[in-house]
């Protein structure tokens, strides 16, 4: 019996080392993933054991994290297969006939390689008639560290990043779209105006500096119904947003978007400035809101929709997201953490 048990115990050796990371008992196919995608977007998965089943979340370029529709291991080809769905509309009820909804599949198909991840992202287009396949490659994140001891933290000399005269020390994140943002009086505006004919693509506005961990100030006005973003090293967006009068959310002014809800509403209304003061140090965020702290040194688990990079530990700028409407910002300025 013992010399069964014993053969059994080396064949599991044998055929399934993959299965297994460098932590002890720990499958390859959970944590969590930061990857790039091909284009120059970002993306983020989990994966997670739930209650004897697999189970996921999934960043794709933009929008928020959301939960996949199935994920699954075939351990002989180390492969790990996500799966997204989403119901489109493809026709509104009208004239007797009835709508027509779809739901729509898309498979995320990652090749493992101890702790780094590669695959392909496969989704029909509009028509139904043709598979777009987008290439990706990452690696493994390692787990968020204890929240750090801010009380203990040195900074470094302070650097104002608007001039308050014209937009020295900041350019669009892709040239080749157009620049709503302006100087007047003293505040940086970003006023994206459709023409009354045709659609204008409005870019991002970033710093040409990066940064490492910060604490960040800014004044921040939102006209009603406006909403925008402010992007800590270009990967986490902090939402700035008309939410006054609403309950807390992930997608609310001074949540981290899609990630962490603010732990209470402090907003002011449409129309009045505003402050933020931000504080990424050591991948935990802080946000106060108008003197009140909503966000209190949280963890913080990947990139946010609309991420400039990937890398949770390289330097990056800050960004104003500049596509969604008129908003207003002054008084800038970002303190160095230097420890």
């Amino acid at each position: 019996m013992k010399r069964v048990l014993s053969l059994i115990f080396m064949i599991c050796l044998l055929v399934s080392p993959a299965v297994f990371s460098q932590e002890a008992d720990q499958p390859v196919y959970l944590g969590q993933w930061s990857f790039s995608i091909e284009g120059g977007t970002v993306g983020w998965l989990e994966v997670k054991q739930a209650d004897g089943f697999l189970d996921g979340s999934l960043l794709w370029k933009w929008g928020s994290v959301t939960p996949v529709s199935n994920v699954y291991f075939d351990a002989g080809e180390n492969r790990l297969v996500v799966t997204r769905t989403q119901e489109v509309v493809r026709r509104k009820e009208e004239n007797g006939q009835p709508a027509r909804v779809q739901v729509i599949t898309s498979i995320l198909d990652c090749k493992l390689d101890g702790d780094l991840i590669s695959g392909t992202f496969a989704e029909p287009d509009r028509t139904g008639l043709k598979v777009v396949k987008t290439p990706f490659s990452g690696r493994r994140l390692p787990p968020v560290p204890p929240a750090p001891r801010l009380e203990r933290v040195k900074y470094g000399k302070p650097v104002e990043l608007f001039n308050g005269r014209d937009l020295t020390g900041w350019t669009l994140t892709d040239p080749a779209q157009q620049n709503g943002f302006k100087v007047e009086k003293e505040m940086l505006v970003n006023d994206p105006v459709q023409p009354a004919e045709g659609h204008v693509s409005f870019g991002n506005l970033r710093t040409v500096q990066e940064f490492r961990d910060f604490n960040l100030k800014l004044e921040v006005n939102i006209p009603k119904g406006s909403n925008s973003g402010v992007y800590l090293r270009g990967m986490y967006e902090i939402q700035v947003m008309d939410s006054y009068g609403k309950k807390p959310d992930s997608h609310n002014m001074g949540a981290l978007y899609s990630r962490i809800t603010p732990s209470a509403t402090a907003e002011k209304p449409a129309g009045e400035w505003q402050t933020l003061d931000i504080t990424l140090c050591d991948r935990h965020v802080t946000v106060r809101l108008n003197g009140t702290t909503i966000i209190n040194n949280q963890p913080v688990e990947g990139p946010t929709g609309g991420a400039l990079q990937a890398d949770v530990f390289a330097p990056g700028p800050i960004y104003l997201q500049g596509d969604h409407g008129k908003v207003l910002y002054r008084n800038i300025v970002l303190t160095p953490i230097i420890n």
